[in-house]
């Protein structure tokens, strides 16, 4: 009995400190469902450590990753995207805009130019935390001008791509980005400059429907989403279950979509022997 009453007091004790987690410090990776410690995933360059799964990271943290530090001189960042149409869904465009530049940059892409490992090159990444990284009149016009910054210096043009598609708060001026974008990389393999594009997850839409997949080299990560329309409309629309891993990246390398797939650590160094054997040629 007096050992009962002896641990009964310590048990109480614990039972009545709450240990407080901080928020952030675990993170739980979307492919293998492992919790991972957040610095650990940080440290392998937002990779899953178990797994391989590539998390998404922004538009700045891929340039500081790719591009020669100090190098990168971004173009065009004052350019915001305007609410012509005054359109008009669940939120207003305007207030859609106003709450992505908060957490985001500018708009859905960023442009410039920089060196990776001493080679120049016209860049332009996408943001998916700016609506989706959907490619509206702004993206259009900053992909167009990247390419243009390409044709002028003669250097290769790369572009990493993260979007869900046209942005339909512009209606057909969205879609005419396709178009535009598509009609200035002509003339980019015209002058026999190269183009590089990297696609990311997830590529879908009409950006993968016009310069994303017209590369000169078209690269992959790994595990990323790569379509036109979503594999639940496909299946939906021809009423058939999908093969496995369906417009993932290794499905799309295995029938000749893209060229090759590149894990994120090793995508610098792959580019740069990409970019010197085309400035041999």
């Amino acid at each position: 009995m007096s050992w009962f009453k002896r641990s009964k007091a310590p048990i109480a004790e614990v039972e009545s400190k709450h240990v407080q987690m901080p928020e952030g410090v675990w993170i739980k990776c979307k492919n293998c469902n492992e919790i991972i410690y957040t610095k650990e995933v940080e440290r392998n360059l937002n990779v899953c450590p178990k797994c391989d799964y590539h998390f998404r990271i922004s538009a700045r943290e891929r340039i500081s990753l790719i591009i020669d530090q100090g190098s990168f001189a971004e173009m065009d960042a004052a350019m915001e995207s305007v609410d012509f149409l005054d359109f008009k869904d669940s939120k207003r465009y305007k207030d859609r805009i106003r709450a992505a530049v908060k957490k985001s940059s500018g708009d859905a892409v960023i442009c410039g130019k920089g060196t990776i490992e001493g080679l120049p090159v016209a860049v332009a990444v996408f943001d998916f935390g700016f609506m989706g990284g959907s490619m509206g009149s702004v993206v259009g016009e900053k992909i167009t001008r990247v390419i243009e910054l390409g044709l002028e210096k003669r250097c290769p043009v790369l572009v990493f791509s993260s979007s869900g598609g046209a942005r339909m708060q512009e209606s057909i001026l969205s879609l005419m980005q396709m178009a535009k974008t598509s009609a200035a990389l002509a003339k980019l393999k015209k002058a026999g400059i190269p183009f590089i594009s990297v696609l990311t997850d997830p590529t879908t839409g009409g950006v993968t429907a016009s310069f994303a997949m017209l590369g000169d080299i078209n690269m992959a990560e790994p595990k990323a989403l790569i379509g036109f329309a979503g594999p639940r409309v496909i299946e939906q629309t021809i009423r058939q279950t999908l093969p496995e891993g369906f417009q993932r990246s290794e499905y799309l390398l295995e029938h000749g979509m893209v060229d090759m797939i590149v894990r994120r650590q090793e995508m610098k160094q792959r580019l740069s022997q990409i970019l010197r054997i085309f400035t041999k040629s």
